[in-house]
């Protein structure tokens, strides 16, 4: 796979989200890495079409579900139903059996609803009445979510956030992007047809190509030294050892972006915060930020 594509992808997208190219690569290096992904930000920031154009762009099956307060953990998963023909009950599938599944505002749904996609998360499969179902090949999960402080939100629970190998925050245009917005015929709020970059074999092979990026001694360490300072600065409620892998494997992600076959340091502070910022924090996304800009500061690598 070219690099050539991979660039194509990003500029495909900017057409999508204009003025984010850093959320843009971020989010990609995401799906590079086979992690999960938790945009948070006010509405009407475009975090639904950044999901649905990297679905297009990639090629993969698309659902968006609508989390609410009401729903049950059975809409998303699916119910098993007696059949009287066959005097059987027949699994019907849920929305979440697509390869990439948007879980929009997932915390205006209740705590029981949310943690229906654990299991998919972590193993890529879900379990009904004692029966194990596989989800679609590859599978992500991006979750959008609205700013704890407004109404009618339910947190996270930490297991729920460590699930997310990153979190990111689109914020708003900036003057020219926005202008450009304004000048658009087309007002419509529907997200614009996308062309197909890659197929899913190719996608695999990207994916591979990220495995194969190769870390120093120094490097790990570096990464180490960034995780024991989580835990030491936030009164032992650091970063796991999920989420060391996970930055390891972001920053992978991060350096094949940028065309390299190895690890620098700057790949890991590069996605850094990202990584660590939702794990980190105890009660507001400012402080999450605040700590993770500390640990970076006060860590430096030694190569």
């Amino acid at each position: 796979m070219s690099k050539q594509t991979v660039s194509e992808i990003i500029t495909q997208l900017g057409r999508v989200l204009l003025g984010k190219p850093e959320q843009i690569k971020l989010a990609l290096a995401c799906i590079l890495a086979k992690g999960h992904l938790l945009i948070e930000d006010l509405p009407g920031m475009g975090k639904t079409s950044l999901s649905h154009g990297i679905a297009q762009s990639l090629g993969l099956s698309y659902q968006r579900i609508q989390f609410t307060s009401d729903m049950l953990p059975a809409d998303i998963l699916g119910v098993s139903i007696f059949d009287k023909d066959q005097a059987q009950f027949i699994f019907h599938p849920g929305p979440i059996f697509k390869q990439m599944v948007l879980a929009d505002e997932i915390n205006r749904a209740s705590p029981k609803t949310q943690s229906a996609l654990l299991e998919a998360m972590a193993e890529s499969q879900i379990t009904i009445d004692g029966i194990t179902h596989p989800l679609p090949s590859p599978f992500f999960v991006i979750a959008t979510q609205n700013p704890s402080e407004q109404s009618g939100t339910f947190p996270l629970p930490e297991s729920q956030l460590d699930r997310f190998m990153m979190r990111l925050s689109i914020g708003y245009p900036n003057a020219e992007a926005e202008l450009e917005m304004l000048k658009e015929h087309d007002q419509s709020p529907q997200v614009k047809v996308l062309p197909q970059c890659i197929t899913q074999i190719e996608l695999v092979q990207l994916q591979q190509e990220v495995e194969k990026i190769t870390a120093s001694d120094a490097l790990l360490n570096y990464v180490l030294a960034l995780v024991k300072a989580s835990r030491v600065q936030n009164e032992g409620f650091g970063l796991s050892p999920r989420a060391s892998k996970a930055l390891l494997q972001a920053s992978k992600a991060w350096a094949f972006l940028n065309g390299r076959s190895y690890l620098v340091p700057e790949d890991v502070q590069a996605v850094f915060s990202s990584v660590a910022e939702h794990r980190i924090r105890r009660s507001s996304q400012q402080q999450g930020a605040a700590l993770s800009q500390k640990i970076l500061s006060n860590v430096n690598p030694i190569l």
